[in-house]
């Protein structure tokens, strides 16, 4: 996809979602962008999950936040979030660094207490994001082997082989 518009391959990497997690990551990136004007957003389309990095330039370090698009949800990651007073203990997650809240739905980021805690990880970032800036998308990688990003169905129960060997299926 290298002579696609960044903007078209992001749609591209989204739509082979489900709807559901689709229409997630829209509103998602939707407020996202509204936040924080002028921010770059850094797309990694890895094995597992398409990432959407946002921050002040193209130096994934300078990230403040990941939107994170997996086959059954979307998450947003604090890229310094074990850094950052959480009172109300929203952030989840064990690492030194990175910490996490699921998007329930698309009010999530509309909350009082996680917008406050966005405010925060802005506010401790180093290189603030310049708003007159013009947004725009970069896509650093495209994995060649990926995992499904459509959950797969539930193998059927097989017969077990106690039940196989006394002929009862």
């Amino acid at each position: 996809m290298p002579d696609v518009p960044a903007k078209q391959q992001l749609a591209a990497l989204i739509a082979r979602y489900t709807p559901e997690v689709a229409a997630r990551a829209h509103a998602t990136l939707k407020t996202m962008r509204a936040l924080l004007p002028g921010a770059v957003e850094l797309v990694y389309d890895n094995y597992n999950a398409t990432v959407i990095g946002f921050g002040p330039s193209e130096r994934a370090s300078e990230a403040y936040f990941s939107v994170v698009l997996y086959p059954r949800w979307v998450t947003l990651f604090f890229l310094e979030g074990a850094l950052l007073d959480d009172p109300k203990h929203l952030l989840k997650g064990n690492g030194k660094i990175v910490r996490h809240i699921v998007l329930e739905d698309d009010t999530t980021l509309d909350r009082p207490d996680v917008r406050a805690l966005m405010a925060r990880a802005i506010a401790f970032a180093d290189i603030p994001i310049d708003p007159g800036q013009k947004r725009r998308i970069v896509v650093r990688a495209i994995a060649a082997k990926q995992r499904p990003r459509r959950p797969t169905a539930p193998k059927p129960a097989s017969i077990s082989s106690s039940r196989r060997k006394r002929g009862k299926a």
